[in-house]
């Protein structure tokens, strides 16, 4: 999964990223100001939020270069999100100039999954086919993971039919086998999913 953590089988800490090149996770998102000496109210995108009382330190995203890293002077939760006091973040304006940005923990720093679940961002790279071990018909590799209201979707490169992407939904009756360690994801779909999105692509010609 990658950048959100949450644990299930189905998620872990969400993938921000199409390739999960940059190892950092999303563990909070930047609301706002909150006081007068450079805290800031952040959206909590973490299914751990008790691992702010043990963080010293924390990255914020800085579009097209490496994240950024900062001392976690002071957390604290508030009305359903976190606080945080960032060193060097001391005024208002300079809280301000943080509005939106995504605060990253290095992925090696991420919660261990129970057995069965794993990290979005594990995903990346994944074989997806379809049918027996011994009888499989390749669907195309796994290129992000796109969060959504309902059930996430897999972004699938169709390589050697030459068709650029199809969407499969992240749900287990569909994602019948996932093996993040072997790379491989076995899909059981529906009749008409693969055919829908074969519409798609010649209508897009």
């Amino acid at each position: 999964m990658g950048q959100k953590e949450s644990p299930s089988s189905q998620q872990g800490e969400t993938v921000r990223l199409r390739k999960p090149q940059n190892p950092y996770l999303a563990i909070a998102r930047i609301i706002r100001p909150q006081g007068r000496q450079g805290e800031v109210s952040a959206e909590i995108t973490t299914d751990f939020p008790d691992r702010f009382q043990n963080l010293t330190r924390v990255y914020l995203e800085t579009p097209g270069q490496t994240p950024r890293p900062f001392e976690l002077e002071h957390a604290w939760r508030h009305k359903g999100r976190i606080i945080l006091k960032l060193a060097g973040i001391d005024s208002i304006s300079q809280a301000e100039e943080l509005r939106g940005l995504h605060v990253l923990i290095p992925f090696e720093e991420r919660i261990p999954l129970p057995e069965g679940c794993y990290y979005w961002s594990e995903l990346y790279g994944c074989r997806v086919v379809t049918g027996s071990p011994n009888a499989s018909v390749e669907i195309g590799t796994v290129m992000a993971v796109e969060p959504t209201a309902g059930v996430p979707l897999l972004h699938i490169e169709r390589g050697a039919s030459g068709r650029q992407e199809i969407l499969i939904p992240l749900a287990e009756e569909i994602c019948t086998k996932v093996d993040p360690e072997a790379k491989l994801i076995t899909i059981d779909p529906p009749e008409d999913l693969l055919e829908l999105n074969d519409s798609k692509e010649a209508s897009s010609y």
